[in-house]
């Protein structure tokens, strides 16, 4: 393949997720990558598949930077628009269903039945969060003060940070997007090292639809990197209204305590 030591090239499946041999891997409306080399490697065998350039420190902050430039734009998106994008993801993942399934399988680990049913559970919460983007609504209630209403009304977050682990490298990710994108709230995702080919893919996946309907990329942006790393600055960013983390329960206790030092 001209890259020795890789074995991309024995899974043409790849190519259709829009992967090569080395791939960037901090997106934000457009991708690059300035931090260490991650290389995805095949458990089952030990064999190098590719590799993905990480984010550093300074690719991180133009990302943050970035995703909140574009939170506005979308935070003033009508709740129905945002399902309408929401509904076009589930879409795109129908539509890379098997070879998406195949990458997880290769990657992770997990059989190949298993690796479906993991996607098609992204598929059914863009469904869901569809429908629920017309069903996000407040109440009006009764003021004891005389000619006054309350009107009580939902707000998106902000920015959001999420964590996701090798084991559901798809699934958790999608549950926490579509159902805080129908919401109003810019993200930014780093997935586990050890499944970063998947996370570059997924990831394809929705900035194109972001792209197509000419919205800022940056809303579903992703920084991949080590936890100690890219890990760390996402869980003592301040900008980040809330951190969804999967992972074990040693690091689970200290985010925790991180974030809610806040």
């Amino acid at each position: 393949s001209g890259f020795p030591g890789l074995t991309f090239s024995k899974y043409p499946f790849l190519a259709e997720l829009g992967l090569c041999e080395e791939n960037l891997g901090c997106y934000d409306g457009e991708w690059r990558g300035n931090g260490p080399v991650i290389t995805s490697k095949n458990p089952s065998t030990g064999e190098s598949i590719a590799t993905v350039r990480g984010s550093s420190e300074e690719d991180y902050e133009k990302l943050v930077d970035n995703m909140m430039a574009a939170k506005n734009k979308w935070a003033s998106t009508p709740a129905p628009q945002r399902g309408e994008i929401v509904r076009q993801i589930g879409d795109a993942f129908r539509a890379k269903l098997e070879p998406l399934s195949k990458l997880i399988s290769l990657e992770m680990g997990k059989i190949y039945k298993e690796a479906i049913g993991e996607v098609q559970e992204v598929i059914d919460v863009c469904d869901f969060a569809t429908g629920l983007s017309r069903q996000l609504n407040g109440q009006y209630i009764p003021s004891e003060r005389p000619n006054h209403t309350i009107i009580e009304a939902y707000n998106p977050l902000g920015a959001i940070g999420v964590i996701t682990a090798f084991n559901f490298p798809c699934a958790v990710l999608g549950w926490n997007a579509a159902i805080s994108l129908v919401c109003g709230n810019v993200q930014v995702w780093k997935g586990a090292s050890t499944t970063c080919l998947t996370t570059v893919a997924i990831t394809r996946i929705m900035a194109e639809v972001f792209e197509a309907n000419n919205l800022p990329g940056a809303i579903v942006s992703t920084a991949m990197g080590g936890g100690r790393d890219i890990g760390e600055r996402i869980i003592n960013d301040q900008r980040l209204s809330l951190i969804s983390f999967t992972g074990s329960t040693q690091v689970g206790r200290r985010v925790s305590e991180i974030v809610h030092r806040r």
